[in-house]
């Protein structure tokens, strides 16, 4: 079962170098996300060059083995790296695992993917706290796809710190809205990328199909699969909306004390993640509304069954400006991974009305917000909440930034100005 992997025509992905760090530190490193994002890939890459011995817990004769002897079967790395796909289809292996880092510390050794958080698998007993690195992987950023670094936050940050904001006035693209549409509706699984529509279309179906009758089974044998399909359907057509359980599960048609269980699922496969409210008081936070987002942008049109033509439609330019605003909050997920600003993201929200889709919260306690229009054209009012999230934060707040499908930038307002959304991965940033 050892083997030497090629990898020479995948594409690079910007994780790789933190993988390498962590594994370098760490006896393992468990890298947990959603299914067909590329864990496997990357693991492979990892290990390239290397003495490897790959195993998937897919392969039926593979898990039976695992359960049959769990202490022979962490054994097989030898000397060289252990690779295990899909960990969770076996949870008890931690506990071998485990046993087998404690009585061998050296660096290096495993090398786990998950699509569900080990945190949260059924019957786990211990999650490898301490023993291993984690690494979240997503699907692939725009910037991954172009075989170049895309790193906003960083980029901005270092542009703002030289004083050279006419480096933002003179940015330009040459991306259109309609490119932007097809990008929206493509997504990031790199299994889809260079699909056609239709393809796309029967890939996404059989993805779910997947997921609702396989995959969230696993994790909680009493959930009602039509119940998450419905769940499901109505996050993905509410892309940017608050999340009200109670206006949730009567959309779907379920009971509300039902909601929560299916949200939990969603997140613990990497379908979802939770987008938290900002304030300017860390205390304050709690009892704020948060967000769930459908991570992958193509998968959540899908769901909506809205096609390519309907989304680049006057008719649909509200639901196109939904999704877009979820697209560009993937983006900035996917590039805190590797970005040289540590960072965390959320959206805000006041009585009062005002609003900012995103803010980005430095590890200093700075904050950039975000605006994301689907205008080729920037307007005054679509810096209100900017402005207004300006004057209540000063000199915290670094900069605000409208994203938009214009083709230039521009300077508004002291700290604020407009960009086209592919300054997200085309902005200079430094090498990786």
């Amino acid at each position: 079962m050892r083997q030497s992997w090629l990898v020479s025509d995948l594409i690079p992905r910007h994780a790789l170098s933190l993988a390498r760090e962590q594994l370098d530190l760490f006896p393992g490193l468990v890298i947990e996300g959603a299914r067909q994002v590329g864990k496997s890939t990357l693991a492979a890459m990892l290990v390239t060059g290397q003495p490897a011995t790959c195993l998937s817990l897919d392969d039926e004769p593979t898990r039976a083995a695992a359960v049959a002897d769990p202490q022979w079967f962490v054994t097989q790395g030898a000397d060289g790296v252990l690779v295990v796909d899909e960990i969770q289809r076996v949870p008890e292996l931690t506990l071998a695992f485990k046993a087998d880092i404690d009585r061998d510390r050296r660096p290096g050794r495993f090398v786990l993917t998950g699509s569900a958080s080990l945190l949260r698998v059924r019957g786990l007993a211990d999650s490898l706290v301490g023993r291993v690195g984690r690494l979240t992987l997503f699907g692939l950023s725009q910037g991954e796809r172009q075989h170049q670094r895309d790193d906003f936050v960083g980029a901005t940050t270092a542009v703002l710190a030289d004083h050279h904001d006419s480096d933002l006035v003179a940015f330009s693209s040459q991306v259109t809205r309609d490119d932007y549409v097809d990008l929206v509706a493509v997504g990031g699984f790199p299994s889809v990328v260079h699909l056609s529509e239709r393809q796309r279309r029967l890939w996404h179906d059989a993805y779910v199909d997947g997921l609702v009758h396989k995959d969230l089974g696993e994790l909680n044998r009493q959930y009602d699969p039509r119940r998450a399909l419905a769940v499901l359907r109505v996050l993905a057509a509410r892309p940017s909306a608050e999340l009200v359980k109670a206006k949730l599960a009567q959309h779907a048609d379920l009971p509300a004390s039902t909601v929560t269980t299916y949200l939990d699922l969603f997140d613990a496969v990497g379908l979802t993640t939770t987008l938290p409210a900002w304030t300017t008081n860390l205390s304050s936070r709690q009892g704020k509304r948060d967000k769930s987002l459908l991570l992958d942008s193509g998968l959540a049109t899908r769901l909506s069954r809205l096609t390519v033509h309907q989304l680049g439609q006057p008719a649909h330019s509200e639901s196109f400006g939904a999704y877009l605003e979820s697209f560009v909050a993937a983006e900035l997920l996917k590039q805190r991974t590797w970005s040289d600003e540590e960072f965390e993201l959320f959206h805000y929200r006041e009585r009062t009305g005002a609003e900012v889709d995103l803010v980005v919260e430095l590890a200093d306690g700075r904050v950039i917000g975000i605006e994301v229009k689907a205008s080729t054209t920037y307007k005054g009012d679509s810096f209100n909440g900017l402005r207004h999230l300006r004057d209540k934060v000063g000199q915290r707040f670094l900069a605000g930034f409208v994203l938009s499908t214009a083709a230039t930038g521009y300077r508004y307002a002291d700290r604020l100005y407009g960009l086209p959304i592919s300054s997200l991965w085309s902005l200079p940033s430094p090498a990786l």
